[in-house]
């Protein structure tokens, strides 16, 4: 079974928008779980743009799934790591002033980085993985930093889908099957959404997690949250 774990990022950004505490961040993600999220997943970064370091504080206590908290691992994303201890940590390689991640970790460059900030995490008892491109070297990488998953960076495919979806999936049918190969657990995210999440499912059935924020809930605004996410757990079935 592929998890839907939902990203809840551009609640808060709506939220922040206007001040207050509407919509309720951590009341929307327990209504996620509610509706069928098997997870949530959030990014706080630096200028709090959207999450908060409270936020997250406050989620610990309330997320009953999987808590899974991306970003890019210097000493301010370790230490609410170490405090929160969620289930999953997820490693992106983008720095604070991006807009949204854009890359995959280069785990042959970066491998010694990689292999300490892991070792650390894992000793916290936290499920690591890390933000990577559709590229069997970097898969292979992967494996040798000592991350549990990786997770597939999907715009791509998302990007190609509608001219050739078959071109579009097959760097990533390869990457996932080496890494099922090496042992690694297999997760997806970035710009999945209704239109091309089922045939990355066919073509993956093995994936163990899809992380999807932004296009959810642009979805919800039309569907509602309840029935959108249904109708992205059917796709993942």
């Amino acid at each position: 079974m592929t998890k839907l774990s939902v990203n809840i990022n551009k609640i808060a950004t709506l939220r922040n928008a206007r001040g207050g505490n509407n919509p309720s961040v951590t009341q929307v993600a327990k209504d996620a779980e509610r509706f069928g999220a098997q997870g949530i997943t959030v990014h706080p970064r630096p200028d709090e743009r959207h999450i908060r370091y409270d936020d997250v504080m406050q989620l610990k206590d309330v997320v009953t799934t999987e808590f899974n908290i991306e970003g890019y691992p210097d000493a301010r994303y370790l230490e609410i790591i170490e405090k929160v201890r969620p289930t999953q940590a997820t490693l992106v390689p983008d720095p604070p002033h991006v807009l949204t991640s854009n890359a995959g970790w280069d785990t042959v460059e970066r491998v010694d980085f990689l292999k300490d900030i892991i070792a650390q995490i894992k000793e916290w008892g936290v499920r690591t993985s890390i933000f990577v491109d559709p590229d069997v070297k970097i898969v292979e990488g992967a494996s040798s930093v000592g991350t549990d998953r990786i997770e597939l960076y999907t715009e791509p495919y998302a990007s190609y889908y509608s001219k050739d979806r078959e071109k579009a999936v097959g760097s990533y049918v390869s990457a996932a099957n080496r890494a099922q190969e090496l042992g690694l657990g297999i997760n997806a995210g970035h710009d999945l959404d209704l239109k091309n999440l089922a045939y990355l499912k066919e073509k993956i059935p093995f994936m163990n997690e899809v992380s999807i924020g932004h296009a959810l809930v642009c979805d919800a605004l039309y569907y509602g949250l309840e029935n959108t996410i249904q109708m992205y757990r059917k796709q993942l079935a």
